[in-house]
């Protein structure tokens, strides 16, 4: 009995040992409470201890942290609207009054996001979107940073960054600027087709005009080929029966019987000793 009595009671102690110690890493730093109080910061790594049941310890982290902010409507100072997406990067100075104030890190979005877009409601609404999408941004970014971290001081943290993720128009606004882009594509395209329907007009008409003369000129060249050989023929007629006048009388009548007697059905009433059947009567010779 004796034997279990002194191992109940060493195991006991064995556990109010154990829940007595706690380990500080390098990354970490502690509030240590009682009954909900804090009475001791620690900051140092190490082994240390605390009251079992009475004190407990909530641990925060040394190290840079990041926090995401809320998407934020703003009109900058040439008036147009821009969605900012912002985030911060902090770090914990005071345990105690971080504790105090803010509770737990999951709590720092909730203290920190209304400074952070505060400040930046109120500084970009001084400035143009021309400033955001040039160097000088930096500036109006490190006035933000300064102007937050003098109001997070209060929650025990050091804000080192505030930066912009990234900036977009409003919804309303982007489908106005879709639509206006779309209207004056639709304007180029019409004037580009109106333009090419001009110059198909403008080519159409050359190319009618040009064909038009080259026919002109062409035809006129048949004329002065056909005037040039009908006179060279004439000429080589002339020169071939003035040669010989009576054969160039029989042959004139020979062409004027074949024209006279080509149509069909044709009739005359003509006199036998009409001039018109000499060559017939042989009265040529």
């Amino acid at each position: 009995m004796n034997t279990k009595i002194v191992s109940a009671a060493a195991f006991v102690v064995f556990l109010v040992f154990k829940e007595s110690m706690f380990t500080v890493n390098q990354i970490e730093q502690v509030v240590v409470t009682r009954l909900g109080e804090p009475v001791r910061v620690i900051k140092n790594s190490g082994l240390r201890f605390k009251i079992p049941l009475l004190e407990t310890v909530a641990f925060f982290d040394k190290r840079l942290m990041s926090v995401e902010l809320s998407a934020l409507e703003i009109t900058l100072g040439d008036k147009r609207r821009i969605m900012v997406d912002a985030f911060g990067r902090y770090r914990i100075t005071d345990p105690l009054k971080f504790y105090q104030s803010v509770g737990s890190e999951n709590g720092v979005l909730h203290r920190l996001n209304p400074v952070v877009l505060g400040s930046l409601s109120s500084v970009l609404g001084g400035v143009g979107l021309s400033t955001l999408l040039s160097d000088t941004r930096i500036s109006a970014m490190n006035k933000i940073r300064d102007e937050v971290n003098k109001a997070a001081k209060g929650f025990g943290i050091d804000v080192v960054d505030v930066r912009i993720r990234k900036t977009d128009l409003p919804p309303q606004n982007s489908e106005a600027i879709c639509k206006r882009m779309m209207s004056e594509r639709e304007r180029e395209a019409r004037e580009l087709r109106a333009k090419g329907i001009e110059i198909a007009q403008v080519i159409k008409s050359t190319a009618d005009k040009e064909n038009a003369i080259a026919i002109s000129e062409a035809d006129t060249k048949v004329q002065i080929l056909i005037s040039e050989g009908e006179l060279e023929a004439n000429k080589i007629y002339s020169e071939a029966f003035s040669k010989d006048k009576e054969f160039f009388a029989f042959f004139q009548s020979l062409e004027a019987y074949r024209t006279a007697f080509n149509p069909k059905n044709s009739t005359f009433v003509i006199s036998p000793k009409s001039e018109f059947f000499n060559a017939m009567k042989g009265n040529h010779l």
